[in-house]
């Protein structure tokens, strides 16, 4: 990234997490070559600040998610901590640019979690709940079934039989 802004002799500044501010305005022919150079590397640019932050929100929600010690904290107290703004901005800054809210966006994370799980690993079902901090087998399953219209151990059963009808075809 930073060799392509400086390849288009763009001022900026590095911030966090792969963030860059760029210093100046720039000509709409600047802009397009860059957004064509960046892409290639699969990078897109938020021109807005609320853009970035959903963005940034999205990211420390799975980064929450896929640290064990902080799945068990409140999804609130952890984004406030980590993004220092307070809940609710978080949360109406993220509704405003997604149409929808946090607390789905953590289902339908979890729920991608749980379908690699069942995929991946050997675990039991009250394994991924519990590795999930979800309150029950039979909420984790409820949040599934309504998530993707099926419940765990019916997608279970598919993935293994697409697993296996691969794995065939690839023996032939």
């Amino acid at each position: 990234m930073k060799e392509q802004l400086e390849k288009l002799q763009i001022p900026f500044s590095l911030k966090d997490l792969g963030e860059i501010d760029v210093l100046e305005k720039l000509p709409v022919e600047t802009r397009e070559a860059l957004y064509i150079a960046l892409k290639q590397y699969g990078i897109t640019i938020l021109n807005d600040e609320k853009e970035t932050l959903v963005d940034r929100i999205k990211n420390t929600i799975d980064e929450m998610l896929n640290d064990e010690n902080a799945r068990i904290l409140k999804v609130s107290s952890y984004l406030s901590d980590k993004l220092n703004y307070t809940y609710s901005y978080l949360s109406s800054v993220f509704s405003e640019n997604t149409y929808s809210s946090i607390e789905n966006f953590v289902i339908l994370r979890k729920v991608d979690i749980v379908k690699e799980l069942l995929c991946d690993e050997e675990l039991t079902l009250t394994e991924i709940a519990y590795r999930l901090n979800y309150s029950s087998v039979s909420h984790l399953s409820g949040q599934f079934k309504k998530t993707t219209g099926l419940t765990p151990s019916s997608f279970q059963r598919i993935m293994k039989r697409k697993k296996a009808n691969s794995q065939q075809s690839v023996n032939f």
